[in-house]
């Protein structure tokens, strides 16, 4: 009786050892599905699902790598022909493998499908307009409203001490200039969410910057009114 106990452990392990072959080759060979996969999408991550007489498959992927192969039959159980869990069940492996060449099948007919689709594809496009003479005339423009926002700036540290801020509303819009030294930090319109017009970072958009423009000349005059009644000996400063 034990020798017979034995024996039956013994096909059973085998059985599982086929059984984790046969799984392992198909995570093999669905991973190169997954890898195209990815490529045709152009994604790291995704899924697809693929029809056949016995059911549909499911393949999801990660990182250009299955994550788990799915098979629902048309009657009975799903199964995970691959997954990051356990091995599937000896019998539901073997059900799916049965229709494992449908699947192929079915992904490979799916990628047919998308032959021809860029025969038709133009690749000449129109000329692209060069933004150089606009960004030109943006950056002279912040040029000398920086050039205006440093001279103020001297004043203000000439008077107010190291580093501040002077703030006044023109046009029903609150414009703040900040000072370091001789330097101005930055010149916003419109608040904490406003546009920079001197900053450290990039230049505001040409359309902020046409919209406000014409306004800097009335921040200067009420920065100089702003001195005027500080009876200081303070330079004015003027912009043309």
């Amino acid at each position: 009786m034990t020798d017979e106990l034995e024996a039956d452990v013994d096909r059973l392990d085998d059985v599982a050892r086929r059984r984790d072959e046969l799984a392992a080759r198909v995570r093999e060979h669905a991973g190169e599905i997954a890898r195209e996969l990815a490529i045709l999408q152009g994604g790291d991550y995704g899924q697809e699902t693929f029809e056949t007489d016995g059911g549909s498959w499911t393949l999801k992927y990660e990182a250009g790598d299955v994550q788990y192969l799915r098979f629902d039959p048309r009657s009975g159980s799903e199964t995970y022909v691959v997954s990051s869990k356990q091995p599937p069940e000896p019998a539901a492996l073997e059900a799916a493998m049965a229709d494992y060449d449908a699947f192929v099948a079915s992904y490979n007919e799916y990628v047919d499908s998308f032959e021809g689709l860029f025969d038709d594809v133009s690749t000449e496009f129109p000329d692209v307009t060069s933004t150089a003479t606009l960004t030109a005339e943006r950056d002279r423009i912040l040029e000398r409203i920086r050039d205006v926002a440093d001279a103020m700036a001297g004043e203000l540290h000439r008077y107010d001490g190291e580093y501040g801020t002077y703030s006044t509303t023109i046009s029903g819009t609150r414009w703040e200039l900040k000072w370091d030294g001789d330097a101005a930090s930055y010149l916003r319109v419109g608040g904490s969410d406003g546009i920079y017009l001197v900053s450290q970072y990039g230049p505001p958009p040409a359309s902020e910057l046409r919209r406000l423009v014409d306004d800097v000349g009335a921040f200067v005059a009420a920065f100089n009114e702003y001195v005027d009644d500080l009876e200081a000996d303070l330079s004015t400063v003027s912009f043309d």
